[in-house]
């Protein structure tokens, strides 16, 4: 059975008006086309879809089951209009990632590239955080994705697998800790560190682990990157402590070495966090597609 778009908006507005020629003023028809519109599709159905009165036109019974489908049709329809129009170009579409800064700088461009090639229509801002605060900001709706350390309770998150990763010290490869493979964090506290400015999530993290042993970190330097972190390790400014990720790296390119932490805090699973599948736009549900499946 035949039916068109146009067939179904005339049925939700003769629906919602109560009359058949403010219906028709509202595409706007003729009275005479938008009656013949209506006379046609309703023989093509063979039923009745609304009475005719003095005061105006009422659905049917059948024809308040074909406007409960009609407005679904027609609701489906307008999201495949927006997504149209967003896949062409026509709306930007603007998504919220809350990552740690282990993941920020080392797992996530990797994947964030080839979906921001993938889909040019959205514009992704990308907020640092500690653990705590990214899923935090999910909870709060502040923004729709985050990727956090796995050893936290999600508090009713739904949470996906992401990468695994642990934190290593980077040290000079003539430093007295270079010719051990494993070291605890206490071990290392006695020697000035090369760190992260201390607004960033990770150095935060490393600070407190610090305090907790009750020794406070010596920095002797604060660096932007963490590239230039092991630039300074290299030139013995200090040890520093890396995702091993990134320390593996640089342990190729400079003369440094790493020495493994044996502190059961270093080993680290990073996971994806969302409030709910129902909840997340389109475009959300693909960026936590490619952050699943790589």
């Amino acid at each position: 059975m035949h039916f068109d778009l146009t067939d179904l908006r005339l049925l939700a507005a003769i629906a919602s008006t109560g009359s058949l020629s403010k219906a028709a003023a509202t595409f706007p028809v003729a009275v005479s086309a938008a009656s013949t519109r209506l006379r046609l599709f309703e023989e093509r159905c063979g039923l009745t879809l609304f009475t005719r009165k003095a005061d105006g036109m009422i659905p049917t019974p059948t024809g308040r089951l074909i406007l409960e489908g009609s407005r679904s049709v027609l609701n489906e329809a307008e999201k495949l209009r927006e997504t149209l129009r967003e896949l062409s170009g026509q709306r930007r579409i603007a998504l919220q990632l809350a990552a740690s800064t282990v993941a920020n700088s080392t797992f996530l461009p990797a994947t964030l590239g080839p979906f921001l090639a993938d889909y040019p229509e959205v514009d992704l801002h990308l907020v640092e955080q500690k653990s705590s605060e990214v899923l935090r900001a999910v909870q709060a709706g502040e923004c729709e994705i985050g990727v956090y350390d796995g050893n936290l309770a999600t508090g009713g998150l739904i949470s996906l697998p992401f990468r695994d990763d642990k934190l290593v010290l980077l040290v000079p490869a003539d430093h007295p800790l270079a010719s051990q493979p494993l070291s605890e964090l206490r071990n290392a506290l006695g020697h000035a560190f090369v760190c992260l400015p201390a607004e960033r999530a990770m150095q935060r993290f490393i600070e407190e682990m610090a305090t907790q042993h009750a020794i406070p970190l010596q920095v002797r330097v604060r660096a932007p990157s963490f590239d230039a972190i092991a630039q300074l390790v290299a030139q013995r400014a200090g040890i520093a402590m890396l995702p091993e990720a990134a320390a593996a790296r640089f342990a190729l390119e400079l003369p440094v070495r790493i020495v493994s932490l044996a502190d059961a805090w270093a080993t680290r699973e990073l996971r994806i966090c969302i409030k709910s599948w129902e909840a997340l736009s389109s475009h959300a549900r693909q960026l936590v597609d490619y952050l699943s499946r790589q």
